[in-house]
């Protein structure tokens, strides 16, 4: 009985410091990555390139970690919620008595795990769209540049 109680206590900070902190690595991340793209793209001088396609890889370079995070975030939320249920229904057995009470707490703070997912991906795929769109907008001018030329 005590490694079954040894293994939930784990089980659940786990689930509180292991997918939360992911998701809170997830979200600092792209906010970093986002900042430093668009300090990029204000420095950046279209007239140092001389190639098109080398102006394109400088201006996505790590934008694909964005997207990923943005796609793959509810994938972690979602890890979250079934761990947190599975703790849920394993003590619910253990303690062989149904408590509406111990049910719809532990099914609350299982499904956290998702809402914190959706709070990360959201965003990380608004500033994907941002980004994108910075690039199309310089690799434009820089079209414009160099049909004037």
């Amino acid at each position: 009985m005590q490694i079954t109680n040894d293994f939930m206590a784990y089980a659940e900070q786990a689930l509180d410091y292991g997918v939360m902190g992911t998701l809170i690595l997830m979200s600092i991340v792209t906010l970093w990555l986002f900042i430093e793209r668009m300090m990029f793209y204000k420095s950046v001088r279209i007239d140092d390139y001389k190639h098109r396609d080398n102006l394109e890889l400088d201006l996505t370079d790590n934008i694909n970690v964005i997207s990923a995070i943005g796609a793959n975030a509810p994938y972690v939320g979602l890890l979250g919620t079934v761990i947190g249920i599975m703790i849920t229904f394993y003590s619910l057995g253990d303690l062989g008595a149904v408590d509406a009470k111990k049910i719809m707490v532990g099914l609350a703070l299982a499904l956290k795990a998702t809402a914190m997912g959706l709070v990360v991906a959201i965003p990380a795929i608004v500033a994907y769209t941002i980004v994108l769109r910075k690039v199309e907008r310089i690799l434009t001018k820089f079209d414009v540049a160099h049909e004037e030329v």
